[in-house]
């Protein structure tokens, strides 16, 4: 398992965050993704559901496919993902097929979520691959995006 420090882990997640910002800027819910191995960056995603017209272009599912063809491998074994938002069920059942070991998120998702909020995927010990997880990373300036977002849409 990759070890950051603090300073590290707030880097990458920012730049999730420049990623979720993409998004925003086209209308689309403000979801960002980075994937980190040996401290590079392999992946970057943004939620492009809308823009593509595809309904599984969140931001884990672009930057999972970055990192395949950046690694010419479908296992990214020794990476780590850093997310805005706590991954839904389609995300986390693809971060756990693409073998990523490690996950770091910002805020919670109530409605969506497939780590913590309504499943548990990532660590379910009924799967053959368990991720470790961290929870709650810039969770304030994650978590305001997605409700500043919300807000401007009613």
């Amino acid at each position: 398992m990759q070890e950051y420090t603090e300073a590290e882990k707030i880097h990458f997640m920012g730049e999730a965050l420049k990623e979720a910002a993409k998004s925003r800027d086209k209308n689309e819910i403000p979801i960002g993704c980075v994937i980190v191995k040996e401290g590079v960056i392999i992946g970057r995603g943004h939620n492009a559901r809308e823009e593509q017209e595809r309904a599984i272009l969140h931001a884990e599912i672009m930057a999972i496919e970055e990192a395949n063809h950046s690694l010419n491998s479908w296992r990214l074994l020794d990476t780590t993902l850093f997310v805005t938002i706590e991954p839904c069920v389609m995300c986390s059942g693809a971060i756990g097929l693409a073998r990523i070991p490690q996950v770091i998120y910002g805020a919670p998702n109530q409605k969506f979520g497939g780590v913590d909020s309504l499943y548990q995927i990532l660590e379910d010990s009924r799967l053959n691959h368990r991720v470790q997880v961290e929870r709650g990373l810039m969770a304030d300036e994650c978590a305001q995006m997605m409700r500043d977002f919300f807000r401007s849409r009613r």
